[in-house]
């Protein structure tokens, strides 16, 4: 582990001058956390005994100056190199009445009671040059045995913000560390504060951990978190899959193929989604074998409910339930292939091919080589008909809308009719995609 952190410079020069001004100032937080492991920090925030008025006048003449937060002693400070940095005005928070904000701050001249009112060890350290690591509470300890542990009792911090529950897991997620015991007893008994929370932190809480490790969504159901924002996930859990292909229950097998997926939001939430109308769709036959009919569709219903719900943007809204759509369906031939790239496009038939993988990954392996070979065979299919330009879109159509009205067809909607019934020809009999041919089937259309 690193004992030297590389503060990016215009960092530096804002703990200088800070230091010239007779003021302390230390960079702090995540950045020295991400920075001891190795890892790269992605902003780097400033904590000092410098009121906010102060950081304004000393720093207006340098630096455009914004006044993030002034109540909670937060001002932002870009200089030359167009970075955003952060500096806050060691403080000591209020009463927290809504179980997410401080009611007041009351600044302080210490920094270890600045640190004090942090989430996580691991997260209440502090550095400069000048003094080196400033830990008050065991966060290098904590980072040396891959602990995520409270800065004085869990109960207190999680009644304070009850979203650290959630920054908990997603820390245990993002770095594979353990949660200490404190932790684990304390949030299956505050989780329902989690209801306090908006539904856009949440989201965003929920999107670093499916990232970083869906394995953790177990965990957020077992400690009772996540029945309160997604609650029809929970019956996958207790839905069994009696079924040769299947090795897990309908909760594991997603949380396995969430992990199979490369780290692209659309596509871990796709995994998440795609058989989580399973439970709706049970059915056993008099062999006591489990089928799963139609549950695409009750999947995609499930999953609009939810991402509305849950507020995401409506481009990605999109993306995850065509692919939840397709997920299961079977491509064996050509024409099938056309069809569907005319239906969802390339980018999605790619992705539809990494979707099935995972899938495939997170069911039984007895099963998986042959399956495997096949999906392989399908790829080396699709890349063949897009390097031969095979039409699958209007654009690809040899002949336009303007060809049409000179053969004499009606301008308007009739235009569009013929266009898309010679394209249905020619996504069934490639072949069909001249000129000559497009021309002669369309005399004969009306």
């Amino acid at each position: 582990m690193l004992n030297k952190i590389n503060v990016p410079r215009g960092a530096e020069d804002i703990l200088k001058k800070l230091k010239e001004s007779s003021y302390e100032a230390y960079v702090v937080g995540g950045c020295v956390r991400d920075s001891l492991l190795g890892r790269t920090p992605q902003d780097f925030d400033i904590t000092t005994n410098c009121l906010p008025e102060v950081i304004i006048n000393i720093f207006k003449a340098t630096h455009k100056v914004i006044p993030t937060g002034l109540k909670h002693g937060t001002v932002t400070l870009i200089g030359n190199d167009k970075i955003p940095y952060e500096i806050t005005t060691y403080r000591i928070d209020g009463e927290y009445l809504d179980n997410r904000h401080p009611e007041k701050v009351e600044f302080t001249s210490s920094l270890k009671n600045d640190l004090l009112r942090r989430d996580f060890t691991i997260n209440a350290l502090a550095y400069n040059h000048e003094d080196g690591l400033v830990d008050c509470f065991g966060g290098i300890s904590d980072l040396k045995n891959k602990i995520i542990r409270c800065v004085g009792k869990a109960n207190d911090r999680f009644n304070e913000d009850a979203l650290r529950m959630l920054r908990a897991i997603r820390f245990q997620a993002q770095l594979n560390f353990s949660l200490d015991r404190d932790i684990s007893e304390s949030i299956p008994n505050l989780s329902n504060n989690i209801k306090y929370v908006s539904i856009e932190r949440i989201r965003e809480e929920f999107n670093k951990i499916i990232i970083s490790d869906g394995s953790k969504v177990k965990q957020l159901y077992n400690f009772g978190l996540l029945q309160y924002f997604i609650p029809e996930f929970e019956s996958c859990f207790n839905t069994r899959q009696n079924n040769i292909y299947h090795v897990f229950n309908v909760g594991e097998h997603i949380l396995c193929s969430i992990n199979n997926i490369e780290k692209d939001l659309v596509l871990k939430l796709t995994m998440f989604f795609h058989d989580i109308g399973k439970p709706n769709c049970l059915s056993t036959d008099e062999k006591g074998i489990d089928h799963f009919y139609k549950h695409p569709k009750e999947s995609i219903r499930l999953a609009k409910e939810i991402l509305t719900r849950m507020k995401y943007d409506n481009k990605t809204i999109e993306r995850v339930l065509i692919l939840v759509e397709y997920h299961d369906i079977q491509i064996t031939t050509q024409k099938q292939i056309r069809r569907l790239l005319n239906k969802i496009g390339e980018d999605n038939l790619t992705d539809l091919l990494k979707v099935k993988e995972a899938d495939i990954k997170a069911q039984n392996l007895d099963f998986y080589s042959e399956r495997h070979k096949n999906l392989k065979m399908l790829e080396i299919e699709i890349n063949n008909i897009i390097e031969e330009k095979q039409c699958f879109s209007l654009k690809d159509l040899n002949i336009n809308g303007n060809e049409l009205i000179e053969l004499g067809i009606e301008p308007g909607k009739k235009i569009g009719a013929a266009l898309n019934l010679l394209l249905d020809k020619v996504l069934e009999s490639p072949e069909l995609n001249t000129k000559e041919k497009l021309i002669e089937i369309a005399r004969n259309l009306y």
